[in-house]
C-alpha cells in the first residue's frame, strides 16, 4: 500500500473503462472499455486470468453470476454475453435490445437477468441467462441506467433519464412485469439504484448530486445525503448493510453510516470519473 492508500493498480485496456463488478466469492474483478475487451484480474495479484473481446463496440456493463461461474457483459450494440469464467467460453449471446445494454443484473438464484437500454433503446428486459428466453420487455419513455434485482429476488428497481425510480414485481413466467411503485423525488436523472442487503431500503442517486435513502414498501425518505458537489454515477452497499459508498463526477468516493448519513471517509482525486463497488 502506497503513501495514497492505493493497494494495487489494475492495468490492461487501451481506452476509458466504464463499468467494474467483484465476483461473489471476491477472487476476480472484471472491467469492461471502451476498447472493447471485458478484463478479469485476480484480484490479489493484479494479473490478467481472461480477456474477452468484442470488436467494434464498447462494453457499458458488467455483472457476475451469485456463484461466480459466469460473467454478464452489455454493449453499445445491444448485445449482452453470458461468458464463461473460468473457460472464457460464450454461454449465452442476447439480442432483445437494438443499443446500447446501460446495465445487467442477475436473479439471486443465478436464473434470470435483467438488462436495461440506453440511447433509443429504453427497455427494461427479463431474460433466461442460459437459454436467452425472453419472459418480459418493458418499454419505457426514458433512458435506463441501472436496473439491478433486489437481494430477495422479488422486485426489480429501474432508474432513468426522467428522474424516476420504478419498483417492478419480478417475474416468474413470461408476461408484463407488474408495476408496483414509482420514487419520484429526484430533480434530474437518476444515474444510480442500490439495494441494501435486506431488501427493505433503497439508495439512489444521480444528477443533482445527492442520495436519496428510502423505504421500499412507501417510498418515505429515511434522509437524503448531500456532500457531492456533481453528478454521482454510482453506489454500494457494505454486505453488512452498515455503509453506503458513492462517487461521481466531482472525483471523490464517499463512505457513509446508511443509518445515519455521517460521513465516514472520503477517497478524493482518485480517478476523474469514478466507478466503485464493495467486495462481498
Amino acid at each position: 500500500m502506497d503513501s495514497d492508500g492505493l493497494c494495487r493498480l489494475y492495468s490492461g485496456h487501451t481506452d476509458a473503462v466504464f463499468c467494474l463488478a467483484w465476483s461473489p466469492d471476491g477472487h476476480l474483478i472484471a472491467s469492461g472499455s471502451r476498447d472493447g475487451t471485458v478484463q478479469v484480474w485476480e484480484a490479489a495479484t493484479g494479473s490478467i486470468k481472461h480477456s474477452f473481446y468484442r470488436q467494434h463496440t464498447c462494453i457499458l456493463s458488467v455483472a457476475w453470476s451469485p456463484d461466480s461461474h459466469y460473467l454478464a457483459s452489455g454493449a453499445t450494440d445491444g448485445s449482452v454475453y453470458i461468458w464463461q469464467a473460468e473457460s472464457g467460453n460464450v454461454q449465452t449471446r442476447y439480442h432483445g435490445h437494438t443499443r446500447f445494454v446501460r446495465s445487467v443484473s442477475w436473479s439471486p438464484d443465478g436464473r434470470l437477468i435483467a438488462s436495461g437500454g440506453d440511447y433509443g433503446d429504453n427497455t427494461l428486459q427479463i431474460w433466461e441467462a442460459y437459454s436467452g428466453r425472453t419472459l418480459a420487455i418493458q418499454r419505457t419513455q426514458q433512458r435506463i441506467f441501472s436496473a439491478p434485482w433486489s437481494p430477495d429476488g422479488t422486485v426489480i428497481a429501474s432508474a432513468s433519464f426522467d428522474q424516476r425510480v420504478e419498483l417492478w414485481q419480478a417475474p416468474e413466467e413470461q408476461g408484463a412485469l407488474q408495476h408496483l411503485y414509482s420514487y419520484r423525488q429526484h430533480h434530474g436523472p437518476v444515474y444510480a439504484v442500490a439495494w441494501s442487503p435486506d431488501s427493505t431500503t433503497i439508495a439512489s442517486a444521480g444528477q443533482e448530486a445527492q442520495v436519496h435513502i428510502w423505504q421500499r414498501t412507501n417510498g418515505n425518505d429515511l434522509y437524503i445525503y448531500s456532500q457531492h458537489q456533481q453528478a454521482i454515477k454510482t453506489l454500494a452497499w457494505s454486505p453488512d448493510g452498515r455503509h453506503i459508498a458513492s462517487a461521481g463526477n466531482d472525483t471523490t468516493l464517499h463512505v457513509w453510516c446508511a443509518q445515519t448519513g455521517e460521513r465516514t471517509a472520503i477517497l478524493t482525486d482518485t480517478h476523474r470519473d469514478i466507478h466503485r463497488t464493495w467486495i462481498r
